[in-house]
């Protein structure tokens, strides 16, 4: 029997067919969403092809069914393992295809050895279609850098803390540090960049955000909330009723567990719901 019922709080669905109701009433609500499939790591140029063409029927099913969803990709899910020319022309298709649909696709940040190889393959990107964009991971010192960068390109960019285990060479560990360089990029990519989302279940960013821009009389279609799918929803409700615009990050897939394992690791509360509905009758 699969154990898939326990995820599917954080998880939509195994296949992009059984995601769509999710969308539809988060759109229902008036949250805009990410769709995300599962995966990443990929050596094999057979799998990275296969990705590719999975994101391209993705896109096909967005525009069918009428849904508000934009889509975000790993790099070393479509090759970037295998290469980085491979990868890029595994990718730019379905970029292709997104801006001829209106649709945009965001690149995932994975661990620091890819933080330059994937802000390359976006600038290649770039070049050619602006319906692309990136993320930055606030704990890297270099982030900074990179955004005033990104900014200067009026690239789109989402903001997140960063989920992977970095040294203190490259990332700052303590979270008052990490919260302070964070709040430092959203006020820098709001103000200078191009419709940033700001990434985080964290209250007190959420709070500093909101300060920051009613205090600057920043307009709230200038950025957006985001927050991942299953992980409090009723503050993404609320957010969505203050007037504010929220995205929501839907993964779907297969390869659920690792996914499925570190939203367990990451707030007690998770563990509970899971646990509670592992026992309801």
């Amino acid at each position: 029997m699969s154990l898939f019922f326990l995820a599917k709080r954080f998880v939509a669905g195994e296949e992009f067919e059984a995601a769509i109701p999710a969308i539809r009433r988060l759109n229902e609500k008036g949250i805009h969403v990410t769709v995300n499939r599962l995966g990443e790591h990929v050596k094999d140029q057979t799998a990275a092809k296969r990705a590719k063409q999975e994101y391209l029927a993705v896109l096909d099913h967005i525009k069918r069914a009428r849904v508000d969803s934009n889509v975000s990709i790993k790099p070393t899910q479509i090759g970037m393992d295998i290469g980085d020319d491979f990868c890029y022309q595994t990718i730019a298709p379905v970029v292709a295809k997104a801006a001829d649909y209106g649709n945009f696709i965001r690149l995932d940040m994975e661990g620091s050895p890819y933080t330059q190889r994937t802000l390359d393959l976006f600038y290649r990107l770039y070049e050619n279609y602006q319906n692309v964009g990136v993320v930055l991971q606030a704990y890297l010192y270099r982030s900074v850098t990179d955004a005033e960068a990104l900014n200067r390109v009026t690239a789109r960019v989402r903001l997140c803390k960063g989920a992977y285990k970095e040294p203190a060479s490259i990332a700052y560990q303590k979270m008052d540090d990490i919260r302070r360089a964070y709040l430092q990029l959203a006020k820098s990519l709001i103000t200078d960049g191009h419709y940033p989302g700001i990434a985080t279940h964290d209250d007190l960013l959420i709070e500093a955000v909101k300060r920051f821009v009613a205090d600057q009389s920043i307009s709230h279609d200038r950025f957006e909330f985001q927050m991942l799918y299953g992980i409090r929803p009723e503050a993404q409700e609320q957010l969505v009723q203050q007037g504010y615009h929220m995205r929501v990050y839907v993964p779907y897939g297969p390869e659920w567990l690792p996914y499925f394992y570190r939203r367990l690791r990451e707030r007690k509360e998770n563990v509970w719901f899971v646990l509670k509905n592992l026992f309801k009758k």
